[in-house]
């Protein structure tokens, strides 16, 4: 039941944040077409794919907090891992087409850039929203102990750098250098496809199964639990914020079954309090030769 509120409370940000990333990246893509800006134009379709990924968030959401079934016994998490990896192609298609387009900008087949008062207006409000949406995102992943919206958060906060950048292509283009639009506008496509790597290589250590726990440390827990004498062939996989772990431990030979099922039930707690983000420990006790 406590995870299904945490569920919820994340859901909400997720919807609020998704709403201000579409009415902003409508207020730049409208004004980056009226005035031809290709900077700003690719600033509004990197905030418009900001809200595509909080919708595919909370669709990955909605399907990994299902509960255990027949069918998925080790439970849903990994919806969330495919919702990821369908926004950072999209991320990755997006990157391609504001590429094009800086391109365009830069050997002049693009129309002349037009730098007005509204230009400036548009990118500090918007700038605003997304240094707000960034702080609040980022202090209600660390309440919530929430990985989506802390990773959520670092995304928008690369908006604000990009919108810092537009607002600098501006000011050069207002002062005559026009290609500056340009330059700025590839700079953006970089940092979304920056962005979509990030995205797609932290899907694949999650589908890959990737270790996602450091063996030394686990070790050393597992081996601080009275009665266990050596630890080996630790195993840990899944998402960063859902991790399955198992391993074996070894005890004296003379140790009964109930002593060997207290000493594994000792150590799943003990890898529990040391790794919050621990989902489900599998303890296989043998005894030390």
């Amino acid at each position: 039941m406590e995870s299904q509120v945490r569920y919820h409370k994340i859901r909400v940000v997720l919807w609020a944040v998704l709403a201000l990333n579409v009415s902003v990246a409508i207020a730049k893509i409208a004004w980056g077409v009226v005035s031809n800006s290709a900077a700003m134009e690719a600033d509004g379709f990197h905030s418009l794919f900001d809200g595509t990924s909080n919708i595919l968030g909370l669709v990955g959401l909605w399907l990994a907090a299902a509960p255990p079934d027949e069918q998925h016994p080790y439970g849903h998490g990994k919806f969330e891992s495919f919702a990821a990896a369908l926004i950072g192609f999209m991320l990755a298609l997006a990157g391609y087409a504001v590429g094009r387009s800086a391109i365009d900008s830069l050997i002049g087949r693009g129309d002349p850039t037009e730098v007005t008062t509204a230009s400036f207006l548009i990118m500090g409000g918007t700038l605003v929203v997304n240094g707000f949406v960034t702080l609040w995102e980022r202090r209600a992943g660390r309440r919530l102990g929430s990985e989506v919206l802390l990773a959520d958060a670092s995304h928008t906060m690369s908006d604000v750098l990009v919108s810092l950048g537009v607002i600098v292509s501006l000011v050069l283009v207002r002062a005559g250098v026009e290609r500056a639009d340009g330059v700025v506008a590839m700079l953006v496509a970089l940092a979304i496809l920056h962005t979509a790597w990030k995205v797609i290589r932290g899907v694949m250590l999650t589908l890959g199964d990737a270790a996602r726990l450091p063996v030394p440390e686990v070790v050393a827990h597992a081996c601080a639990v009275p009665g266990v004498v050596d630890c080996h062939a630790v195993r840990t996989r899944g998402p960063e914020s859902h991790v399955y772990v198992d391993l074996h431990v070894l005890v004296d030979p003379e140790t009964t079954v109930m002593r060997g099922h207290t000493i594994a039930h000792e150590v799943e707690s003990a890898l529990r309090r040391a790794y919050p983000q621990v989902a489900d420990v599998v303890v296989h006790v043998e005894p030390y030769r």
